[in-house]
């Protein structure tokens, strides 16, 4: 008898996990979110952000235009990125998704980071830019985009861009989680102090792939390169 529960008592847990990963579904029909300090003022703590009231509910809440303007680039890595969550485009919430600007100075690199909770789809508007990203066993998938051009980065590898092209480029994403959180290597692996150094070397060891043969042969000529592998950019 205890041998035929055992099999049903792991499907139901593994269920579990699968609810417990997931964003939730709407139970309602919007939901944006309470932004404002009176809306704040409660003592019932959720995962997420909580509902405004119904009666205040109105067309703006479900428009942003956060992403219109370009960003204040990094002085190191000539980039800057802007993600855009319900907390600050309140429609978003309960929709389990987020969106971001990134904008590429030219050489601009966006440094190996993460999303814990989010797969991203990454789309090129403007310029042409080098991305990628690196699974568990270090190999590394990266492609050359250009306008129009999208690229996906799996839920929780490390992915990066670097800005190939002779002009800035700018690039929108869409992330399936409403806090798809971040997490970089330069601010989980190394001391502050380190971040202009790791930027240099990334940004070195980039540019020469993308001098690599012709432009439109390089998105194979990249398939599966482990010189990406991050104790080899501290080796002299």
């Amino acid at each position: 008898m205890h041998s035929s529960w055992f099999p049903l008592s792991i499907f139901f847990l593994f269920s579990m996990i699968k609810l417990c990963l997931a964003d939730c579904d709407n139970l309602q029909d919007t939901c944006p979110a309470a932004t404002t300090p009176l809306d704040k003022k409660q003592t019932v703590f959720i995962n997420g952000h909580p509902c405004k009231n119904p009666t205040t509910i109105s067309a703006p809440d479900f428009k942003s235009s956060e992403l219109i303007n370009p960003g204040a680039t990094d002085i190191f890595a000539r980039s800057s990125v802007k993600i855009v969550t319900a907390a600050d485009f309140p429609g978003l919430n309960t929709l389990g998704l987020s969106i971001a600007r990134t904008d590429l100075e030219l050489d601009g690199l966006v440094i190996p980071h993460s999303h814990p909770r989010a797969t991203e789809m990454f789309f090129v508007k403007k310029g042409i830019v080098l991305a990628g990203f690196i699974d568990t066993k270090s190999n590394v998938f990266q492609n050359v985009l250009k306008e129009g051009d999208v690229i996906v980065f799996p839920r929780g590898l490390l992915h990066f861009c670097f800005n190939i092209g002779f002009d800035d480029a700018i690039v929108f994403s869409v992330l399936n989680s409403q806090n798809p959180g971040v997490v970089s290597i330069s601010g989980a692996m190394f001391e502050p102090d380190h971040d202009f150094e790791l930027t240099g070397k990334l940004a070195k060891r980039l540019i020469s792939f993308s001098k690599r043969g012709p432009l439109e042969n390089q998105s194979n000529s990249y398939q599966n390169v482990t010189l990406l592998k991050f104790p080899s950019l501290f080796q002299s």
